[in-house]
């Protein structure tokens, strides 16, 4: 069993990775596997600029083909020299769990395989096949705590020789996570904007930053359990504009729809009005927040939260498989659900 916890990654990185040839990434965070995966494959020497060292495949091209990913780690290189095969989009498939616990039976000679994969549940049959075989390494990749963000922080602006005064750094935390690459791109952004400065100031953070990452996702998940079709469509347009990925939106939705589907289920156990909920499993919410979510709780059966949750998660799992329509079927899915709220509140 080959397994290290999210956290452990950069010391495994640096001593260890060369010890493996086959890499199974998975997590919520789709910006942490990809950036992840990304490194290992810079480990592997592997020249990445070179069409026939390098096959990238999407899950589908599998699918088409069950027994590729086989052939493909097993062939020689036109040229000689090692090859890196890299899936992405994969999840519980079938044909790719077959072809991974047999290429798991014996060491790769010439190869090296990487695997990027959604939020792998615990004992489903990917995770299960990678963490019971001693050839793969398991790499879990779960949303930047504090520590993480950080460090994410000190990397980009050091880079740029920027400091970060503590009111700045705070503001800056509370803008960014859920997402590695989207993160390092805001703080990237902040470092450009702030360049020829000594130090980045809390004022900085706001004319950069503030209208483009979590205050606007949380302004589109209100607009759509308010039902609010003209604010959901300009927050939006804001995300868009600013080049927040739009699966953040779809991802933040699902969390609240959960957040939604405990506080009913403990209002219809102990048979409670929605205020005495928000007062004990809403308290970490922004005030701001509070009056929507609360009619959200007079207007959502539990029955209707959960057939909301399962097509917000059908979603998702369809944006890992088809990345290519990530945006389209998460435009559509969460215009649909603020529909329904503004039918659910007329």
């Amino acid at each position: 069993m080959a397994e290290i916890k999210s956290h452990e990654f950069e010391t495994f990185l640096q001593k260890s990775a060369r010890n493996y040839r086959i890499y199974v990434i998975y997590g919520p965070d789709r910006g942490l596997v990809s950036e992840r995966a990304s490194l290992l494959a810079g480990k592997s020497g592997v020249a990445l600029d070179d069409p026939f060292s390098l096959t990238k495949l999407d899950i589908g091209d599998l699918q088409k083909d069950p027994g590729r990913l086989v052939d493909e780690v097993q062939s020689i290189g036109l040229f000689g020299g090692e090859k890196l095969i890299w899936i992405r989009g994969a999840a519980n498939e079938k044909y790719l769990v077959d072809s991974l616990a047999l290429l798991a039976k014996k060491p790769l000679e010439a190869a090296y395989l990487i695997i990027e994969a959604g939020d792998l549940k615990k004992g489903s049959l990917l995770r299960k096949t990678a963490e019971t075989a001693r050839s793969i390494m398991t790499i879990p990749s779960y949303a930047d705590d504090s520590r993480a963000l950080n460090a994410l922080i000190d990397t980009e602006l050091g880079a740029e020789k920027l400091g970060i005064t503590p009111a700045a750094r705070q503001a800056l935390i509370a803008l960014i996570g859920g997402d590695r690459i989207a993160s390092r791109n805001e703080v990237r952004k902040l470092a450009l904007y702030c360049r020829g400065f000594d130090t980045v100031e809390e004022h900085h953070v706001t004319e950069i930053i503030g209208d483009a990452s979590a205050i606007s996702v949380d302004d589109a998940v209100d607009a759509i359990l308010g039902g609010d079709l003209n604010a959901f469509l300009h927050a939006m347009q804001k995300i868009s504009s600013s080049k927040t990925a739009i699966f953040l939106v779809l991802q933040a939705c699902l969390k609240q729809f959960q957040l939604l589907d405990s506080m009913r289920a403990e209002m219809d156990e102990k048979r409670l009005q929605p205020p005495q909920v928000m007062q004990t499993m809403g308290r970490h919410l922004h005030f701001r927040r509070k009056p929507i979510i609360e009619q959200a709780l007079r207007q959502w059966t539990a029955e209707s939260i959960a057939r909301e949750s399962n097509r917000l998660q059908a979603a998702i799992l369809q944006t890992r498989r088809r990345q290519v329509l990530e945006d389209s079927v998460a435009m559509q899915t969460l215009l649909s659900t603020t529909l329904q709220s503004g039918r659910k509140s007329a």
